[in-house]
C-alpha cells in the first residue's frame, strides 16, 4: 500500500436521511461509495474518508459574517482547482441544489482571493467549496 504524500482527513457527519445523503453525495457531489451499513456510508471525497452517519437529532444553525455574507458555522468542504470548482458549481445547478451563498469571487484583488460557494446537504450540514487564485495563499495571513 502506498502512503499518500499528504495526510488525508476522516470526517463523520450526521444525516437524518441516509437515502437522501446517498443520492446527494453519490449522484450530485460525485463521491465514490465505500463500505456501508444500515446506519452509515463511507465516501471517497477526493481521497479523504467522509462518512455519513444516521443521526436524526439536529442542532440550531449559527452564522458569522465574512466578506459581506452570512456564512453558516460549522461547515466543511474542499479546496479545489478553479476549473473543478466551476464544474462542481454546474453540477449543483443541474441538480437543482439551492445555494446558501451563490458561487462568487471573494477577496478579489487581495491576498487569499478565492472562488467560494456554500450550500446544505439534505440533512442541513453546511458545505463550502472554494478555489484559490494562488494556492500559496491558502494559509497566508
Amino acid at each position: 500500500m502506498t502512503t499518500p504524500s499528504i495526510p488525508r482527513f476522516h470526517l463523520a457527519m450526521p444525516v437524518d436521511d441516509l437515502a437522501a445523503a446517498a443520492e446527494f453525495y453519490g449522484s450530485v457531489v460525485g463521491c465514490e461509495r465505500g463500505r456501508s451499513s444500515g446506519t452509515w456510508i463511507d465516501w471517497n471525497l477526493r481521497g479523504h474518508q467522509f462518512v455519513t452517519h444516521l443521526a436524526p437529532a439536529r442542532q440550531q444553525a449559527i452564522h458569522n459574517p465574512v466578506d459581506g455574507h452570512d456564512v453558516p458555522v460549522p461547515h466543511f468542504g474542499l479546496i479545489l482547482e478553479i476549473p473543478d470548482f466551476h464544474a462542481l458549481a454546474d453540477r449543483f445547478r443541474t441538480a437543482g441544489t439551492p445555494f446558501v451563498i451563490d458561487p462568487y469571487l471573494r477577496f478579489e484583488g487581495q491576498t487569499g482571493e478565492q472562488w467560494t460557494m456554500f450550500l446544505h446537504d439534505p440533512a442541513g450540514n453546511a458545505l463550502e467549496f472554494k478555489a484559490f487564485a494562488n494556492d500559496a495563499d491558502v494559509f497566508a495571513s
